[in-house]
């Protein structure tokens, strides 16, 4: 929530509060000083950023610590948002940037949502100590992928972004986030023996 003080008739100010503002308008705000702004910024998309981190890093605490430099980073660098892309785009390339380059290569990436569900009472412990290696080996694969390859593979597969968005993510061209993603695919078959 945000209040906005305009001038009113005959010069005395008129409170205006607005219940839910827009990423720009709480840009906008967190420009002209209001910190409370920034507050509401990272309330909003503080989830999205936290499941990019943790993508990357498989630990809550790694995916914390990793989250929150994305919103040190924002916070300093949110005179430089132009709004040609959404904020949270914007945010999304950060937390690229921020786990590409602060995550070792062998850190294990988490598997997808259905291997995270609890296990059915219809499956065997034997059933599910095979999915469970079975995973293990996917996240070790995805871990020794190229940096763009990896990036490009977790933000389609596991956040359903557009390639347009990921190209705007990352920063590249649509033609190179798909042919990154084709080679993560073929390079994911190849350390998985499933060629």
């Amino acid at each position: 929530m945000l209040t906005h003080v305009w001038p009113g008739i005959a010069g005395s100010p008129v409170k205006v509060v607005v219940t839910n503002p827009t990423d720009a308008e709480l840009v906008e705000a967190c420009l002209s000083g209001r910190r409370e702004a920034f507050d509401t910024i990272v309330e909003r998309h503080r989830r999205q950023v936290y499941q990019l981190c943790f993508r990357f890093v498989g630990n809550h605490e790694d995916a914390s610590d990793l989250a929150q430099d994305v919103f040190v980073r924002a916070y300093r660098g949110l005179h430089r948002f132009k709004g040609h892309a959404s904020l949270g785009t914007w945010l999304y390339r950060i937390g690229v940037n921020v786990c590409l380059n602060k995550v070792a290569a062998r850190r294990l990436v988490t598997g997808s949502i259905a291997e995270q569900r609890l296990v059915s009472s219809a499956e065997s412990p034997s059933d599910f100590v095979l999915r469970e290696e079975r995973a293990e080996q996917v996240r070790a694969a995805i871990a020794r992928l190229p940096r763009k390859q990896r990036a490009t593979l977790i933000l389609r597969m596991y956040h359903e972004l557009s390639h347009d968005q990921i190209a705007s993510i990352l920063g590249s061209s649509v033609g190179a986030v798909k042919a990154n993603f084709f080679h993560a695919l073929n390079n994911l078959r190849k350390l998985l023996g499933t060629v």
